[in-house]
Order: structure tokens, then C-alpha cells, then sequence
């Protein structure tokens, strides 16, 4: 029986992150929704108005016998800018914030392996300020944000943010895309 963990990650906007997860091999399921802050059940509404203390995350359950949690998270750091806080690109706000809630010391340990790794090897221009917060809770957007790339591709974000996005991911990552994935 194949073991399930979950990775909660916070790279802006949760339409990207949930359609660069959606494409790997190993994932099972990805939900875009709400962490870090203190109010149950918070709307998009409210959340956007950058008073809950939340961010947009991906909960993403995955398969850690077919892809790791560091393999995961250097998906995460190559897939948005580590670098700017409470912003990506034109989204900002600290719902839009670098985030991983890790779910064990281990998961916290990892990241702060490739945090380390990535900052020796001044692989971004600029110092990384990916927050590292312990998971408390996790609350699922609203339906209509459940896979809005997949349903909305022609949308004016999805084709101008998204796409660019998994065009980087799919050229990369090749090896470890679904095979429905590597074909588009």
C-alpha cells in the first residue's frame, strides 16, 4: 500500500501552485486553500484584504516512494521567487507570500537543507525570505478555485502567469511529470 504525506507550500497565487503540483508524477491530490493565520474558515474575500494573516497555499498529498519532499520543494523554489516578500510578479500582498508549513521536524529539516544549499549557491540574486512555519491548520478555497488552470486555460492569467510557468516546469522536470503531463 503506497504511504501518503502531505506538503503544505505557499508560492503565491494558489492557481499556480496547484497546477505545477498537479503535474507530477508521485502527487495524488493537490487543494489550493488558506494557512497561517488565526480565523477559521476565512473567505477569498478575506483573505485578500490582508487582515487574516493567511496566505494562499496547495496542500499537496503525495507519494514519498515516488516523489520526495525535498523533490517537491525544489519544484517550490524553481517554480516562484523565493526572494520577494509578501509578492509574486504582480500579485502582491502577505497572502502571496513564500511560505512552507512544515508537517514534521523532518519536513522543516529538509527545508532548511535546500534553504542553506540554495543560498551557498547564490542561485537567486537576491536572499531568500521563504518563511518556515510549523502547519497548525489548513482551511480548502472555495470550489470555483479548485483546478482553475485546468477549467480556465484561456483565461487572461492563466495564459499569461500560469502557462509561462509550466512551460518552465515542464522543460526542467521532465523525468518526473505524469505522462499526461510531458506530452503537452
Amino acid at each position: 500500500m503506497a504511504r501518503t504525506e502531505i506538503a503544505t507550500l505557499g508560492g503565491g497565487c494558489f492557481w499556480c501552485t496547484e497546477a505545477i503540483f498537479s503535474e507530477l508524477r508521485g502527487v495524488k491530490s493537490v487543494e489550493p486553500g488558506y494557512s497561517g493565520g488565526e480565523n477559521a474558515n476565512p473567505s477569498y474575500e478575506q483573505v485578500c484584504s490582508g487582515t487574516t494573516g493567511h496566505a494562499e497555499v496547495a496542500q499537496v498529498s503525495f507519494d514519498p516512494d515516488s516523489i520526495s519532499y525535498r523533490e517537491l520543494l525544489e519544484v517550490f523554489f524553481y517554480t516562484h521567487d523565493p526572494t520577494t516578500p509578501d509578492r509574486q510578479g504582480a500579485d502582491e500582498g502577505s497572502q502571496y507570500r513564500s511560505v512552507i508549513f512544515y508537517h514534521s521536524r523532518e519536513q522543516e529539516k529538509v527545508a532548511q537543507q535546500i534553504i542553506a544549499e540554495l543560498t551557498n549557491e547564490r542561485a537567486f540574486k537576491n536572499p531568500i525570505v521563504t518563511q518556515l512555519i510549523q502547519f497548525k491548520s489548513f482551511y480548502p478555497a472555495e470550489g470555483y478555485h479548485h483546478g482553475y488552470y485546468r477549467n480556465n486555460p484561456g483565461q487572461s492569467y492563466c495564459r499569461v502567469v500560469i502557462s509561462p510557468k509550466l512551460s518552465k516546469l515542464r522543460s526542467r522536470y521532465q523525468s518526473k511529470l505524469r505522462a499526461s503531463s510531458s506530452a503537452s
